[in-house]
């Protein structure tokens, strides 16, 4: 397990995740949207134990109240994610103006800033950037790591981890298998910076997703969690009683998050995720489900 992973008490936790005020509501945002108050209300009444937060801009943010939130509805920040740095910035750390590569690397680090007071991880998706016609592989690549560094040295006297996620091949042509990551976080080379499955992405890219998990857990620590539609889980095809399974038998004991299209409203995709997933996680983790 990472030194760097801030889990009190070892406990596994079924999270929703949540669009913090700053992020614009719009249909392609995998998130719970609107005021955070009543996003904590109604997640925490269907029985999620934690939140991770999609955000955007932290400046704009009043953390102590958000944390204050969190803390009274018994919700455990576990992440805050940066894929709409890229998604509505359109800021890279592989882009080929240095100073959009570096606005990236300065909001990723206010994020790490948010994170670190509130305890959490941080992920590293789409603002990663990815490989462009024209520009040479190793110096993009390069660039790459040379921010992942940079954003780990910053993240760690805070205490905050970097997650890598892969991503499949429709939103990005860099890092799309777990394999392609572990090569770029032994190349980072910082304690700090791992591994994070999203098994929506798994399932399109890696050949066999039950083995993959298998094979990558030691470099893993966070979970997201969507069926192979994007939907909420048990909308589709994945075998979620296996992929758990799996998690658990290989010795992964951190947050499971949901990342999900809010198809077809927000309400109906938190209910229907956690229908599908609690009693899963009650039946292989011992977690005691809630009521909705």
């Amino acid at each position: 397990m990472c030194p760097f992973q801030k889990q009190e008490d070892n406990k596994v936790r079924l999270c929703y995740q949540v669009a913090t005020p700053d992020v614009a509501i719009a249909p392609s945002v995998t998130a719970f949207q609107g005021e955070l108050e009543q996003s904590f209300a109604a997640l925490k009444k269907i029985g999620y134990d934690g939140v991770e937060f999609m955000t955007l801009d932290p400046k704009r943010l009043d953390w102590p109240r958000i944390k204050k939130l969190a803390a009274d509805y018994g919700l455990k920040v576990v992440l805050v994610c940066t894929g709409e740095v890229f998604g509505q910035l359109q800021l890279s750390f592989m882009n080929p103006e240095a100073r959009v590569r570096q606005e990236a690397r300065q909001r990723v680090k206010e994020i790490i800033d948010f994170a670190g007071f509130l305890g959490a991880k941080v992920n590293i998706g789409r603002v990663r950037g990815q490989y462009r016609e024209g520009e040479p592989r190793e110096k993009s690549y390069g660039w790459a790591v040379e921010a992942f560094q940079d954003i780990s040295d910053y993240a760690a006297p805070q205490g905050v981890a970097i997650a890598l996620e892969t991503v499949s091949l429709m939103q990005t042509n860099f890092i799309n298998t777990l394999q392609e990551a572990v090569q770029a976080i032994k190349d980072t080379n910082r304690d700090n910076f791992r591994l994070m499955m999203d098994v929506f992405h798994l399932n399109l890219e890696e050949k066999n997703l039950l083995e993959a998990i298998k094979t990558y857990q030691p470099y893993n620590i966070h979970v997201h969690l969507a069926d192979n539609n994007r939907r909420y889980p048990g909308q589709c095809g994945l075998d979620f009683r296996r992929i758990i399974r799996t998690f658990h038998d290989t010795g992964y004991d951190d947050a499971f998050c949901t990342e999900i299209f809010q198809l077809p409203d927000q309400e109906t995709a938190a209910k229907g995720a956690y229908q599908c997933l609690a009693p899963l996680f009650e039946e292989i983790y011992g977690r005691q489900a809630g009521k909705i």
